[in-house]
C-alpha cells in the first residue's frame, strides 16, 4: 500500500494482531484482525457516504456561483464578492470531499494488503514453508520434547484431515475398533456441587469427569437470574484395554469427531440433556478437552441440537477443532500451547472470527530422560488449567469480552447440581482368521 497520508492521521493505515499477554498469545475476538478489518470496511462506508453528501453540496454550490456570474458587473461590495466567496466555499468543500475519498481509498487499499499478505502466507503453507523464525522454533520445540509442535503438526498434515469423512468407511471396515457405533446412555449419580464458573473451574470439571472413570460425561444445571443454565462436560481420549472397546471416548470417538460430526456421541448428549431435566430453549455451554473438545464443538454446529437448545459458549482445550464453525450467536474459547501437536492434527490454524477467540500459550516446556510425557508436556490438561487462570486474569479485550459471555450465560457460579452419565457402545467384532496348512489346506488347530 502506497504511504500517502491522509492529513492527521499519524501515518498509513494498518492492522496487527493483540499484543502478546504475557505467555499468552491470542488471535480472534473482538481484538482480532477480522473484527478490525469489518470495522475499517464499516467506516469506509461511512466515509464514502459522507463523500457523496459532501458531493451534492458541492454541486449546488457550484450551480449557486454559476447564477451569480451575471452579478459580477456589480459594484465589488455585492455581485463580485458574492461571486468569490460561494466559489471559495466550493472548493473548500470539494477539498473536504477529496480527503475523506481519499481516506476510504485507503482503508480498502489495507484491507486488500493484508488479503494479499494472507494469500501469501497460505501460498507458502501449502508445500510446508514458513518464516525463518517459526521454522526454528519447529526445530527447537522438538529437540526439547520429542514431539511435532502445532505448527510443525499443521504443516505436516495439510488438507489431508479433510478426506478423514471419504475414508470413514473404509477405515471402520479395516479396523473395526475404530469403528463408531450406536451409544447407550445411563444415568449414574446426581450430587450437588460449588461450581467455580470460569473457564479454569470448568476444565476441573473436566478433570473430575476423567477421574471418574472411562467413559463418563457430566451435565452441571446452574440456576441464574434469566432461568436454568447447563453445562455438558465431554472428557478427552480414553483408551484402556479394559473397556473392550465399548468406550465411545476411545480412538472410534476421534473418528466420530473428525469423520462424522460427532453424530453418535451428539444424539448421547441430547439423551443426557432430557434425562438431567433441561427443557427445550435452555441455555447450553459445552467444555471439552482434546477429543472431547471436538464433541463439544460438533454439538454447537449441530442442527438437531440447536433446534432444541441454545448453545451460547464452547470451551476446549487441547482439541483440533480449526474445520468446525459454529453459528455466529455461538461464542468460542480455544486454548492451545505452542509446543502441543494435537490442536493441530487437523492440518489447519483456528478461524480468526468475531465470535472466537484462540489463545496459544508460548512458555517453553521441556521432556527429560526417563519422563512419561504421555501426548506431549503441552498436551497436560492440567497445562490448560493453568492458563485458563491466565486468562480469567486477563486485560486483553477479546478475553475480557469472551470471559463476559461466559459469566452472562452462568453467573458468577456457586450452588449447582452435577448428574453424571456413563456412555457405551458396542464392543467391535472380533476379527476372523482363517488359518490353514498351506499344504493340506485343513484348518489349523486353534485358528478361528
Amino acid at each position: 500500500m502506497a504511504d500517502a497520508t491522509p492529513s492527521g492521521s499519524g501515518g498509513p493505515l494498518h492492522v496487527a494482531p493483540p499484543p502478546p499477554d504475557g505467555i499468552l498469545t491470542i488471535s480472534g475476538g473482538v481484538g482480532g484482525i477480522t473484527v478490525q478489518l469489518e470495522e475499517l470496511e464499516a467506516g469506509a462506508a461511512k466515509l464514502d457516504g459522507l463523500a457523496g453528501r459532501l458531493g451534492a453540496v458541492e454541486s449546488e454550490l457550484f450551480g449557486a456561483w454559476q447564477e451569480l456570474g451575471s452579478y459580477q458587473n456589480q459594484p465589488r461590495s455585492t455581485g463580485t464578492a458574492a461571486l468569490i466567496a460561494v466559489g471559495e466555499a466550493r472548493d473548500a468543500v470539494q477539498k473536504v470531499r477529496k480527503e475523506l475519498q481519499r481516506i476510504s481509498g485507503q482503508v480498502r487499499s489495507c484491507r486488500w494488503d493484508y488479503e494479499v499478505a494472507e494469500s501469501t502466507a497460505h501460498m507458502q503453507w501449502m508445500p510446508g514453508l514458513s518464516k525463518p523464525a517459526v521454522e526454528l522454533q519447529k526445530h527447537v520445540d522438538f529437540w526439547r520434547t520429542g514431539f511435532l509442535n502445532g505448527d510443525a503438526t499443521e504443516s505436516l498434515l495439510g488438507n489431508a484431515v479433510a478426506v478423514l469423512p471419504m475414508i470413514k468407511p473404509g477405515v471402520g471396515l479395516l479396523i473395526p475398533s475404530l469403528r463408531p457405533g450406536p451409544v447407550t446412555v445411563s444415568r449414574e449419580e446426581s450430587m450437588p456441587i460449588d461450581l467455580d464458573a470460569t473457564p479454569a473451574g470448568l476444565l476441573e470439571r473436566v478433570r473430575l469427569i476423567e477421574e471418574r472413570g472411562s467413559g463418563y460425561i457430566e451435565i452441571i444445571e446452574v440456576d441464574t437470574s434469566g432461568g436454568r443454565a447447563y453445562i455438558v462436560v465431554v472428557p478427552g481420549t480414553q483408551v484402556n484395554d479394559a473397556d473392550e472397546g465399548t468406550n465411545p471416548f476411545d480412538l472410534s470417538g476421534i473418528v466420530d469427531g473428525m469423520g462424522s460430526n460427532s453424530e453418535q456421541v451428539n444424539a448421547a448428549v441430547l439423551q443426557a440433556l432430557r434425562a438431567a431435566g433441561a427443557e427445550p430453549g435452555a441455555d447450553v455451554v459445552a467444555v471439552g478437552y482434546s477429543q472431547g473438545g471436538i464433541h463439544a464443538m460438533n454439538l454447537a454446529a449441530d442442527e438437531d441440537f440447536l433446534r432444541e437448545y441454545r448453545m451460547k459458549y464452547v470451551l476446549t482445550a487441547g482439541s483440533p477443532v480449526s474445520r468446525i464453525t459454529p453459528p455466529p450467536e455461538v461464542s468460542t474459547l480455544h486454548l492451545e500451547h505452542r509446543t502441543d501437536w494435537v490442536p493441530g492434527s487437523d492440518g489447519l490454524p483456528n478461524q480468526d472470527a468475531r465470535n472466537q477467540v484462540t489463545v496459544t500459550v508460548t512458555d517453553d516446556l521441556y521432556v527429560r530422560g526417563g519422563e512419561d510425557a504421555g501426548l506431549g508436556p503441552g498436551h497436560r490438561l492440567t497445562g490448560y488449567e493453568d492458563a485458563a487462570r491466565l486468562v480469567g486474569a486477563s486485560k486483553d479485550p477479546s478475553l475480557v469480552q469472551s470471559t463476559a459471555v461466559l459469566g452472562g450465560v452462568l453467573g458468577t457460579g456457586g450452588a449447582a447440581v452435577a448428574t453424571r452419565f456413563s456412555l457405551s457402545k458396542p464392543s467391535p467384532p472380533t476379527p476372523r482368521m482363517d488359518r490353514r496348512d498351506p499344504f493340506s489346506g485343513q484348518a489349523q488347530p486353534g485358528a478361528k
